[in-house]
């Protein structure tokens, strides 16, 4: 699954790999796609994406998600649906990584992944530059990733 997922223009950012595979320049600012596989472990802090909806297409792996207080598991063909506004976070649980296709609405969050991988920040040492960016792509952190107990 990995090797075919590595080729064109993926970036690694912290371990999580990311290949855009509709531009936002494709779509006229409409949506992007971007192709995403995840380590075991991995996900963000809570945040709120202002301008975007965000849908999780799931390809393989299990991801459990938080959005608003309630959490519930997604494996392979599921999806889920992420509200522009809505605070929101999502760990990659069991023994393999997550391969997720991550639909956005409009365009162009994708990126804050690239300027991330550019850079090579990671939270928390570089969360004055994370901030900084993430403010640039209309992300608001809210809060402490998840914890799996």
């Amino acid at each position: 699954m990995e090797s075919e997922f590595l080729y064109g223009d993926a970036i690694d950012w912290n371990g999580v790999k990311y290949r855009t595979i509709l531009s936002t320049r494709a779509t006229g600012g409409k949506m992007s796609i971007v192709d995403s596989l995840s380590p075991v472990g991995s996900g963000p802090p809570r945040h709120v994406h202002e301008a975007e909806d965000e849908i999780f297409v799931i390809l393989g792996g299990q991801c459990k998600f938080w959005i608003e207080g309630k959490e519930f598991m997604r494996g392979p063909g599921e999806t889920a649906f992420i509200p522009r506004g809505s605070e929101h976070t999502f760990q990659i649980l069991g023994n393999i990584p997550c391969r997720h296709l991550v639909i956005l609405t409009p365009g162009g969050f994708e990126d804050f992944f690239a300027e991330m991988a550019a850079g090579e920040f990671s939270i928390p040492d570089d969360m004055p530059a994370i901030l900084a960016a993430a403010g640039r792509h209309n992300l608001r952190f809210t809060g402490p990733p998840l914890d799996i107990n």
